[in-house]
């Protein structure tokens, strides 16, 4: 049995439903020291965040640094019935290994693993530095993961500049699309306040569906933007609408509705979020409007990080990848700002939070080499600067 496809397998035994790690991190940091990392662990509240250097010491600007990003936690895995075997006991049938997380990402962080050693086995004296950044909070609130850490990173002045997570991003075949970026993501709940009565008597009433229906008809419709570059226009979808008290004869006294905006590099969530105001303004409501951002959008342009990946995905897909911005978000929206370049590169995504979500154990063995020589390219072939 091949080195990831062991660790993938133990990293899978391990019921890790976010946000907890289930001892994935201890069985990693173990290792990672074995082959001469420094690590450390940054726990908040509930999760278990680890940081692990190779090369350099920690906070200092030795030459450029090299982050792999990672989580540890899965999805709930739903019916166990449901599954063909057991989620946390992983299972090979006809090539393919079966369990929760297999594809998201354990797969991916088993074979960062082994990349980092073999890079470090190999190159001891590199120059830069290598880090391992894993969190157990990528698939839940994001609270107290990668954004809690990537705040301490600023405070420490950690210098960060490029970072590969390991998202599960490919299509059809492993290497087929290189994602340089991700759209911001911004969510409303919104309450519309009216009058509730009777409804043989709407005159003594105020109906806050009636009154809201223009506004977000019209939030709907609106063409926000044409794109930015790679990235598709900016989009709002309103995805929950409540109100009334199931009742057919009571005018509703309040309404809530929740949406979210997708949106590209032409928006900050703050200018989104006033124009959103405006326009509920304009007609006229009596509302609330309460904000949750979950990450600004993030661009990769032309550089050392993204022609080293397109030619490296290149060997192992036997053609140039698709370089895309779609998909939901991902941690790499709190690194970003830090002034790093992100990409994501990983298995492919057809199972992720799924029954029976797997990955091919022949991807999944191709993936150490992918990174290691992703790695090689960055630390002792690129430039010194972004």
């Amino acid at each position: 049995m091949s080195a990831v496809l062991e660790l993938t397998r133990d990293l899978i035994a391990r019921p890790s439903v976010t946000p907890d790690d289930a001892g994935c991190q201890a069985l990693i940091a173990g290792r990672l020291e074995a082959a001469g990392f420094q690590c450390e662990h940054l726990c908040f509240g509930s999760v278990d965040n680890l940081w692990a250097v190779h090369g350099g010491q920690a906070g200092e600007a030795s030459g450029p640094t090299l982050v792999l990003l990672g989580h540890t936690d899965v999805v709930p895995p739903g019916p166990r019935e449901a599954w063909a075997s057991d989620p946390f006991v992983p299972e090979i049938r006809d090539g393919v290994l079966y369990g929760r997380g297999a594809a998201d990402m354990k797969g991916s962080v088993a074979a960062f693993v082994i990349a980092a050693e073999r890079f470090a086995a190999a190159h001891p004296q590199h120059a830069g530095r290598l880090a391992v950044l894993l969190t157990s909070d990528e698939e839940g609130n994001a609270i107290d993961g990668v954004r809690r850490v990537a705040g301490l990173f600023r405070e420490r002045g950690e210098r960060l500049d490029w970072c590969i997570t390991g998202e599960p991003s490919s299509t059809r075949k492993l290497g087929d699309l290189l994602r340089v970026g991700r759209r911001g993501s911004l969510s409303a709940t919104l309450t519309v306040r009216g009058v509730q009565g009777h409804v043989a008597y709407p005159d003594k009433a105020r109906n806050p569906v009636h009154l809201a229906m223009p506004a977000l008809s019209e939030l709907a419709a609106r063409q926000w933007d044409q794109g930015f570059e790679s990235f598709p226009p900016t989009s709002l979808q309103i995805s929950n609408v409540q109100g009334g008290t199931g009742a057919t004869n009571v005018i509703p006294g309040e309404l809530r509705v929740l949406f979210n905006l997708r949106y590209n590099p032409n928006w900050h969530a703050e200018q989104l979020e006033r124009e959103c105001e405006a326009l509920l303004s304009a007609h006229g409501l009596d509302f609330e409007l309460v904000w949750h951002r979950s990450g600004e959008p993030f661009h990769t342009p032309e550089g050392p990080l993204r022609r080293a990946a397109r030619e490296v995905l290149a060997q192992f897909a036997g053609a140039a990848p698709e370089e895309s911005t779609g998909g939901g978000t991902s941690d790499a929206r709190f690194i970003a700002p830090l002034g790093t370049q992100c990409i994501e590169i990983g298995p492919v995504n057809a199972s992720i939070h799924k029954v029976d979500e797997n990955v091919s154990v022949a991807d999944l063995e191709a993936l150490p080499d992918m990174y290691l020589a992703l790695i090689e390219r960055m630390l002792l072939k690129a430039p010194a600067t972004t």
